[in-house]
């Protein structure tokens, strides 16, 4: 097999312009397409299409999700993209380009919901899933064709519109041979799109700028540039002996990521990094107590997808942005890993006391790191006042769970929101 239609699933020895079977024109056509196995899944503007699907009234317009006018976007629809809005922009100037959007607050309860769902459906295909959020997984599913009787390429057509069917959201899908050029080709034809790369890798990478690659931030990238190095084929025709002297071991792991090399497994039992929330306030706010008001509904909302995802963690962080936009970050390692607001709290309050001396800030966040299963704790681990505030949360979260993530909160949270209110 070298084509197949992504409609009626035909399958062919040559690549054709439309399907013999449906005259369809989705055909995927690769010289490898029946040995690569190595897939990236991503859900297509995920936020903005839960919401869109929830409420189709609002299928047709621009869409943004995310803060209030001085926030940053979460994610928005593919038209808003049009206009020039894109992920972590600055709400003002998003609305500068799209005047006319729609602005929603996230429902990340929602958005959860309907990501465990579609990693249902790629479970029952492979155990080999590897999440890297809510909305994108790796999946490798060597050794599956006798199972499903079909090589990889089409049992992942299939998952893509069983879950365009049964949930109203759409993905696009990246095959290659290993993680970086499926993670790649997922972002080549979105939406609903369905991309491989092959062998042709270090030819299709050569012209693409170095921030393709993952780990190249801006500082990364300009320090590469200034080397002579702009693009990945700049960076594959490299001397390794000079990269590796000039960046160390970050150096030979990019050289192999420009000839198209990434020996990582599809792992699922690689955890995320980390569970975070921040806001940007809409007046900048220095006063401590003010701060510790938003501080405390963040770690509520860290705590609870933390307890819903079954995770604790080891180290918590804080995270200041100052009105010069300078952003400070601090974080504290814990005697035992915690999932529960009253700890959260705790320690972040304590960290933000040291850096609330007067000073204006315009964004605050706080966040757990060094993630681990909580079902892998030593019995003991909830002891004391810690067991004791997880089972009050775990009494909350199953309140909310039956009568709605508003039905309780804490008397400070609610003093909080009561005071904005009046305001």
């Amino acid at each position: 097999m070298k084509a197949f239609c992504r409609d009626c699933f035909w399958q062919g020895a040559a690549a054709v312009r439309r399907c013999p079977g449906c005259s369809s024109p989705r055909i995927v056509a690769h010289e490898e397409l029946a040995s690569l196995t190595i897939a990236h899944m991503d859900c297509d503007a995920f936020y903005a299409s839960v919401e869109k699907r929830d409420r189709p009234e609002l299928r047709d317009v621009a869409v943004i999700v995310g803060g209030g006018r001085r926030g940053v976007v979460t994610t928005c629809c593919y038209i808003a993209r049009i206009k020039g809005v894109r992920s972590a922009m600055p709400m003002f100037k998003a609305l500068k380009l799209c005047p006319e959007a729609v602005v929603l607050k996230p429902e990340f309860p929602k958005y959860r919901a309907a990501s465990r769902q579609i990693l249902a459906m790629a479970g029952d295909l492979t155990p080999l899933i590897q999440n890297l959020s809510l909305d994108e997984a790796w999946m490798d599913l060597a050794g599956t064709e006798r199972l499903h009787g079909a090589p990889a390429a089409i049992t992942l057509a299939k998952l893509q519109m069983q879950i365009e069917t049964e949930t109203g959201l759409t993905v696009s899908i990246g095959l290659a041979s290993n993680k970086f050029l499926a993670k790649v080709a997922s972002d080549l034809d979105k939406p609903r799109g369905f991309s491989v790369i092959g062998s042709e890798a270090p030819h299709f990478l050569a012209l693409k700028p170095v921030n393709i690659l993952p780990g190249v931030g801006p500082a990364m990238a300009s320090s590469l540039e200034k080397a002579g190095m702009p693009t990945v084929g700049d960076l594959a025709r490299a001397d390794i002996k000079e990269l590796a002297e000039r960046f160390g071991s970050h150096g030979l792991r990019l050289s192999q990521l420009a000839h198209g090399q990434d020996h990582r497994a599809v792992n699922p039992r690689e955890v995320r990094k980390g569970i975070s929330a921040e806001t940007t306030f809409n007046e900048d706010l220095s006063v401590l107590e003010d701060l510790e008001d938003v501080l405390a509904e963040l770690s509520d909302n860290v705590a609870r997808h933390a307890r819903g995802d079954g995770l604790a963690g080891r180290v918590v962080t804080l995270k200041l942005r100052t009105t010069d936009f300078k952003l400070h970050s601090r974080r504290r390692t814990i005697a035992v890993p915690t999932q529960t607001a009253k700890t959260l709290f705790s320690v972040g309050r304590e960290l933000l006391a040291k850096e609330a001396t007067g000073r204006s800030f315009r964004l605050i966040g706080i966040g757990l790191a060094d993630l681990v299963e909580a079902g892998t704790i030593e019995d003991d681990f909830f002891a004391g006042d810690e067991r004791r505030a997880l089972a009050g949360e775990k009494t909350l979260d199953a309140i909310r769970a039956r009568f709605g993530t508003n039905a309780v909160t804490s008397g400070r949270i609610f003093r909080a929101k009561s005071s904005k209110e009046r305001n």
